[in-house]
């Protein structure tokens, strides 16, 4: 079933929010600054791509407050209107029964988009 999700997911629009997270990755690896921020943008477009299957967790590392305060500089500079847009189209998907599963995912990408520093894609 995560197959066939996934192929669907790709034919109606996971292949642009591959590319747009892909290219906005490689934007921000320009600058030395941009370097974490693209890694997550990297992360993104990997969930984007083909979200059934995966799951999403908190890892607990070592960084101390690095993530969060990586996570507020995230939320602050684009973050938070990323997952206003996961948010809007997983609420229109799930306006009918059959876009239910695809909005579930867009809530996925959202709970990633809003902190990513501190979550790993298993």
């Amino acid at each position: 079933m995560n197959f066939l999700g996934n192929i669907i997911w790709i034919i109606f629009g996971g292949i642009f929010i591959f590319f747009e997270y892909v290219i906005g990755g490689l934007i921000l690896c320009l600058t030395i600054i941009g370097i974490p921020f693209g890694i997550q943008c990297f992360k993104f477009a990997i969930v984007g791509l083909a979200p059934f299957g995966v799951k999403i967790t908190d890892t607990s590392s070592n960084t101390g407050c690095l993530s969060t305060i990586m996570n507020l500089i995230w939320i602050f500079c684009g973050g938070f209107w990323i997952a206003l847009t996961h948010l809007f189209f997983g609420v229109l998907l799930c306006i009918t029964i059959v876009g239910i599963p695809f909005g579930r995912q867009h809530f996925k990408l959202m709970n990633l988009a809003f902190t990513p520093f501190g979550k790993s894609i298993s």
